[in-house]
């Protein structure tokens, strides 16, 4: 919501664009993150966990990128 409002969007903007990415967005994190930090409490030495993270957060800060800039269709929103 913060980079709406500073890209000059609407709040009409921002509720369609929460409606169509919210969902996506949620379940990508956790897809992503119950599986890695499940495989790196199991299987990571302490001294590489921080590593292991950050290495996991630069690919899921990749799909945020895509998912924040992907632009929110208006009639998606209705269908649904």
């Amino acid at each position: 919501s913060y980079l709406n409002f500073t890209e000059g969007k609407d709040l009409a903007t921002l509720k369609t664009k929460l409606s169509t990415d919210l969902k996506t967005a949620v379940m990508g994190s956790w897809a992503v993150w119950i599986p890695a930090h499940t495989v790196n409490f199991a299987f990571v030495p302490p001294a590489q966990r921080l590593l292991y993270i950050n290495t996991i957060q630069i690919g899921y800060n990749v799909f945020l990128s895509f998912l924040g800039n992907k632009k929110a269709d208006v009639e998606e929103v209705k269908k649904e």
